[in-house]
């Protein structure tokens, strides 16, 4: 699988992770499962920022794995609130990865959209309120 350099999209990562030995799979690359629950915490951010408190997520509407991600490397989520329904907020995840510290470089490693619903405090859906 061939490296596209690529830059870091503009503004603040939502995280930023570094990967360890312990998040390996048997091959030697950053276990798939360890990303996905990287992606789920960042856009679990977003959408708590946006609906003003607890979420949960519903669905994953597409995960796509681009490059493997190595022992070392960087990560930066990025996110971006797409939609915001009564009770739901979706959310766009892109996910790049600096490796190399001595001669940096920059790869898109994943990307993802997942939905989360807004909940009250017993647990229960509620609505999304208004932007201010």
């Amino acid at each position: 699988m061939s490296e596209n350099k690529v830059s870091m999209p503009p503004g603040v990562p939502e995280l930023r992770v570094v990967t360890m030995p312990r998040d390996v799979n048997i091959v030697g690359d950053i276990f798939g499962g360890w990303v996905m629950a990287q992606v789920d915490i960042a856009g679990g951010y977003a959408a708590m920022r946006r609906a003003g408190g607890r979420v949960a997520t519903v669905a994953v509407n597409s995960f796509v794995f681009k490059q493997p991600i190595s022992v070392g490397d960087q990560v930066s989520l990025y996110t971006e609130v797409i939609r915001v329904g009564r009770t739901s907020i979706t959310i766009d995840v892109q996910v790049y990865a600096e490796r190399n510290p001595a001669h940096p470089m920059v790869v898109k490693v994943t990307e993802a959209q997942l939905t989360f619903v807004a909940l009250d405090a017993e647990g229960k859906k509620r609505l999304v309120p208004p932007l201010p």
